[in-house]
């Protein structure tokens, strides 16, 4: 038994989910994943805001091949902190299927994001969600910002969607493309062609090295499984606006969700509703992943 035991009422990733209908281009990538663990090996942060259960690597490559893709991003953890090891250890044991994003601290060594970048590491990840993370201020992120720009790698943010208009004058003056978690996470009880999406469709209009991951459906969605019928024409409306700017992934295993563990078969089911055209699926699961990351 592992020495780290999940938090109280934690829901664990799907044990069963269905295979689905849909099917990946060849080359589909799943753009945002993650490993947790295992905590005997790779011990979660001592100021972690939660203790996950643990989800290994090789549970992430059979959930891979099952839905029908051929490689991964896997993000940073937030339970692990700027602690690396789990995802490096991820990366080189991919084959090269796998690349990753990192959370590092201002007094990272040039030799540990060489390190980094060997082991497949192509962003650093901002989190700007007070519940998951202690926020570091603006001016040390812009400073890692400028360390890692020359190495070709970008910026993920990950914010909620009334922080925009306090982020937006920072998050574009980062040097490198940015790229927004979950469409900076929507309120999907308002419509998609409303203002306050607008406030972020017009922040992607106007600074063209952002791009958005149109995924979160489990976490946005009201309405809810199987269909997430409200979060839909969020999504959609982002991959046709900017069809070179767009990523999706499982977000597998699904950290902290409260209502309910989402079936990943019906969050690949989604991709035809959000991406309607052979031309729009293969830019979002092929060619804008391997254009940023490989």
């Amino acid at each position: 038994m592992s020495s780290f035991q999940a938090d109280p009422g934690w829901l664990s990733y799907h044990a069963a989910p269905r295979k689905p209908s849909f099917r990946p281009p060849p080359g589909a990538v799943d753009a945002h994943c993650h490993v947790f663990g295992p905590g005997d090996v790779f011990p979660y942060a001592p100021e972690r805001k939660y203790t996950p259960t643990d989800a290994p690597k090789e549970k992430l490559w059979a959930l891979r091949d099952y839905l029908g893709f051929e490689r991964n991003v896997i993000v940073q953890g937030t339970c692990h902190g700027a602690d690396n090891r789990a995802l490096m250890d991820a990366l080189r044991s991919s084959d090269g299927r796998a690349r990753g994003v990192a959370t590092v601290t201002r007094d990272v060594t040039d030799s540990q994001l060489a390190d980094l970048h060997d082991a497949g590491v192509r962003g650093v990840r901002f989190n700007f969600v007070k519940r998951l993370v202690d926020v570091t201020p603006p001016r040390v992120l812009l400073e890692i910002a400028l360390r890692i720009a020359p190495l070709g790698w970008h910026v993920v943010v990950y914010f909620e969607s009334q922080d925009l208009p306090e982020l937006s004058p920072f998050i574009a003056s980062i040097p490198t493309i940015v790229v927004v978690d979950h469409m900076g996470r929507p309120d999907t009880r308002q419509r998609a062609d409303g203002p306050e999406f607008e406030r972020f469709m017009r922040f992607m209009r106007e600074h063209v090295n952002v791009w958005s991951k149109v995924s979160g459906a489990e976490r946005l969605s009201v309405s809810g499984p199987p269909d997430y019928s409200d979060f839909v024409p969020f999504a959609r409306r982002v991959v046709e606006a900017f069809p070179g700017r767009v990523l999706w992934g499982t977000d597998w295993p699904h950290p902290n969700m409260k209502s309910h563990m989402p079936d990943d078969g019906d969050l690949v089911n989604l991709l035809p509703r959000i991406a309607p055209t052979p031309e729009l699926q293969r830019f979002l699961l092929v060619d804008n992943p391997m254009r940023l990351y490989w």
